[in-house]
């Protein structure tokens, strides 16, 4: 068995218990870790601030592990940004060591990395995912603003492994794409649709 690599240190911008607010998953309680980093750059990001590496502590397995653990979460959902950005083996070893299930939400830009129980991806059209990541998803979460979106998430959905979970999850503030996903989804019922429910709930 490999030795856990409990101080290696990945730049966290922020870390918190709250309630999964999107996706397949949406209310379950989970602990975040929102790795800084991201090489994609959307302009509807809410969390601009984890686009870059630098200005974020520099946080070990160790801590994060034990942090996530104390907290009483059963999972654990790594974030960013972008995390593929970084190598994810350190800190998917020590959180299945403290006996936590690891979920990922990413755009696929990176290569994958870590031992993940959970992949979420959530393709951008300015930022290709790499086609590693595409037999690994086990949920399809593309964000709609207009049209091609739509047509985007189709060919996105055709790369993924059969049964994936597919959703379409309406920008926050296109009040034009609420009305594009509902009559979508009534169309096409083989698709469903994820709200950010923490925004409603008012939560993290």
């Amino acid at each position: 068995m490999k030795p856990i690599r409990w101080k290696d240190t990945y730049p966290v911008m922020e870390h918190f218990y709250t309630i999964q607010g999107e996706g397949y998953h949406s209310g379950q309680a989970a602990y975040f870790i929102r790795l800084g980093g991201c090489d994609v750059g959307c302009w509807w990001c809410d969390v601009k601030e984890s686009w870059s590496t630098e200005g974020h502590p520099l946080l070990s397995v160790k801590e994060l592990a034990d942090t996530a653990k104390a907290s009483g979460a059963r999972v654990v959902v790594i974030t960013g940004g972008e995390p593929l950005m970084h190598n994810l083996e350190a800190l998917t070893d020590g959180l299945h060591a403290c006996g936590l299930k690891i979920h990922l939400e990413t755009s696929g830009s990176s290569e994958p990395s870590g031992n993940l129980d959970w992949i979420t991806l959530s393709p951008k059209r300015f930022k290709e995912p790499v086609e590693e990541i595409y037999p690994l998803a086990d949920e399809l979460k593309v964000v709609v603003l207009n049209q091609k979106d739509l047509e985007y998430a189709e060919k996105e959905a055709l790369k993924c492994r059969p049964g994936i979970r597919k959703m379409l999850q309406p920008e926050w503030d296109s009040p034009k794409a609420i009305p594009l996903v509902v009559s979508y989804v009534k169309k096409h019922p083989e698709w469903v649709i994820s709200l950010q429910t923490h925004k409603y709930l008012n939560v993290p």
